[in-house]
């Protein structure tokens, strides 16, 4: 049986999600798009849809001026299917990538992060081959979530965690990625979780030895409101979270 690491049941369907939900608002940005230098897709897929249209993007001006965004697919598939000149490929685990020749303006993680065994591990060597304040885009699915009023529980197929926005804003900050300055998206009946957050200054702590108070106390990683709730509760609240998403809206994490 082919072991199928995808949410999705056509690669033109994870594209559009990732479009839908990322892709379209990264462009409606024009600096930030002509800042971006370098793009690696952790996990990508075999036709790199997502780098293909990082590769393919153009400024908003009358003349359609290429950006030449350089962009690396990092997979653990024998081979990429597009062959463009703006897309290279990298075999070998996303999870396992630690050190790079050039540093990453992007790190794109789609439908990825759910399917690593160590993702702690992960997020500490993407940290690495992070340029300064690079951005860290990751969408993944929630499998703890309420349907027709009911709590609903799944171990989807080859999933090897679960995944909260409260967890996941531990993970993020105790792998030195600001979710402070960063932003977040969930909606109420879909079990997707979208984060972008930066590489700040702080490098990856132990997990081991590092709790949410020690977070809190020893650097600014974390959103306000998540700093609040740990100094009243010892924990984050996903109730507790209110928090921005990239077209300027807030969302209520209370009914997620």
């Amino acid at each position: 049986m082919k072991t199928n690491y995808t949410s999705f049941t056509s690669q033109e369907l994870a594209f559009q999600h990732s479009k839908t939900h990322l892709l379209d608002l990264f462009y409606q940005y024009d600096d930030f798009m002509e800042s971006i230098g370098r793009v690696v897709d952790l996990g990508c897929d075999t036709e790199a849809l997502n780098m293909l249209w990082f590769a393919n993007a153009t400024a908003r001006d009358e003349q359609k001026t290429p950006l030449n965004i350089k962009c690396v697919g990092q997979s653990s598939i024998e081979k990429l299917v597009p062959k463009h000149n703006g897309v290279s490929f990298q075999k070998g685990a996303p999870e396992l990538l630690s050190k790079t020749k050039k540093k990453f303006d992007i790190l794109y993680c789609h439908d990825t992060l759910q399917f690593i065994v160590n993702p702690y591990q992960a997020l500490a060597n993407w940290w690495n081959i992070a340029n300064k304040d690079a951005m860290l885009t990751i969408a993944v699915k929630q499998t703890t979530n309420v349907e027709f009023n009911m709590l609903e529980y799944n171990a989807q197929m080859n999933y090897k965690h679960h995944y909260t926005i409260p967890m996941l804003l531990y993970m993020l900050a105790v792998n030195g990625w600001d979710c402070k300055g960063g932003f977040f998206k969930k909606i109420i009946g879909d079990p997707w979780i979208f984060a972008v957050v930066y590489k700040s200054n702080t490098k990856p702590m132990d997990p081991k030895t590092t709790n949410l108070y020690n977070l809190i106390d020893d650097t600014d990683l974390l959103p306000e409101v998540a700093v609040k709730s740990i100094e009243k509760y010892g924990m984050i609240r996903q109730k507790d979270l209110v928090l921005p998403w990239l077209d300027k809206s807030l969302m209520d994490m209370r009914q997620q």
